[in-house]
């Protein structure tokens, strides 16, 4: 019998994905990741998501029903070290970052999977909305799930071939209305559970607030700052970017105060505080210069990119011009786009139509037939 781990979030996702398993003859052993900072319990209940205590609690009730073994592993170095120190530098370099994508592929893929082998398991498995093939190349790609409302396979384009080889994805082929009907059908104490929203370890989304206080402390400054010096920019005049300056126009022209760069995000409306007289957007971040450039909704829309980070999954690399299907956003539905690699670490991606708010730091990824292609980080 081969052994999976399988990482249970508290969630009726991840609960009903250990179910399954179990069902098609596994030998199942639930995880909960502890990935939270802060010691203090009563701060540490009120985290939503996988970070809570409630995430544990609700778990441990998960694997007793199932009677499954169940344990808590420690990942919090590695959290803390590839999801919340990325997150906060991309804020203070003028970024977007996706910190559930870094965390898929350092923490609940690279960090589990190498402790669940360790183990004797043959697989780590989670309740994504995704499925994992191998094609007729050899290679292992990310499949859309059989549902396009919760299809999480955007999340996961950053996995390796040996993560995949040693992943299983049970969930991927039900409709979340499914999951939630097998969950109450077998009396699962999570099966009317809400899904968490947020990201984890950020609380009210107040992204600026969280960042703010974790540049307090010294050390994780220090981190920072040798994260920043890496990309060799010139950061000064943002100061992390909490340094109020001008918001501007694309002449240059003056239009007002903003309150920092870590505030703002390419595209956004609201919170601009500025009498327009009609609606205006974030065109650009400027670090170098510490100025939001705004503009009208026009504006935001562009045609071509480049990324880089790549990390390509149905295919072993990209040598010709290649036709894909791209998403820029978790949210975005996805668009025609030609991919055409530029240099060693570099794809240029050109639309057919122009698209809204390409975001510096945001993944882009490509899909072919619903497998998911590659991708990378927008730049």
């Amino acid at each position: 019998m081969q052994k999976v781990v399988v990482g249970m979030s508290g969630g009726v996702d991840s609960s009903v994905a250990a179910y399954l398993l179990k069902e098609q003859g596994y030998d199942v052993i639930g995880v909960t990741m502890q990935i939270w900072q802060d010691e203090d319990v009563c701060s540490v209940s009120e985290n939503g998501g996988c970070c809570g205590l409630s995430a544990v609690e609700d778990a441990r009730r998960v694997a007793s029903a199932l009677d499954i073994p169940y344990y808590v592993m420690n990942f919090k170095e590695e959290f803390k070290k590839s999801v919340i120190d990325y997150f906060v530098s991309e804020y203070v370099m003028a970024r977007t970052p996706n910190p559930c994508i870094a965390c898929n592929r350092f923490v609940k893929w690279e960090s589990l999977l190498a402790r669940s082998l360790s183990i004797g398991a043959s697989y780590i498995a989670t309740g994504h909305y995704a499925s994992i093939t191998q094609l007729p190349n050899g290679r292992y790609a990310i499949k859309n799930s059989a549902t396009k409302a919760k299809d999480q396979t955007y999340a996961l384009y950053n996995l390796t071939q040996y993560q995949l080889k040693h992943t299983l994805m049970p969930v991927g082929d039900y409709t979340k209305d499914e999951i939630r009907k097998i969950a109450n059908d077998i009396k699962l104490p999570v099966a009317d559970k809400p899904d968490s929203q947020e990201i984890c370890f950020v609380a009210n989304n107040d992204y600026a607030g969280f960042i703010e206080e974790y540049l307090r402390d010294e050390d994780n400054r220090r981190i920072i700052e040798e994260k920043r010096s890496q990309y060799q920019r010139n950061m000064e005049k943002s100061g992390y970017g909490f340094t109020p300056g001008n918001f501007v126009n694309v002449n240059g022209e003056v239009l007002g105060r903003h309150m920092g760069l870590a505030h703002y995000t390419i595209g956004q409306r609201k919170g601009l505080n500025l009498a327009m007289g009609r609606p205006v957007f974030v065109m650009e971040l400027r670090p170098k210069t510490n100025e939001v450039v705004i503009g009208d909704a026009g504006d935001v829309f562009s045609d071509s990119f480049y990324i880089n980070n790549l990390n390509f999954m149905a295919i072993d690399d990209l040598k010709d011009e290649m036709v894909v299907n791209a998403k820029i956003r978790y949210s975005h539905k996805g668009s025609r786009c030609t991919i055409k690699r530029t240099g060693p670490d570099e794809i240029l991606c050109r639309f057919d139509e122009p698209q809204r708010a390409l975001t510096p730091g945001q993944a882009a990824v490509f899909y072919k037939d619903d497998y998911v292609v590659g991708g990378g980080t927008i730049i």
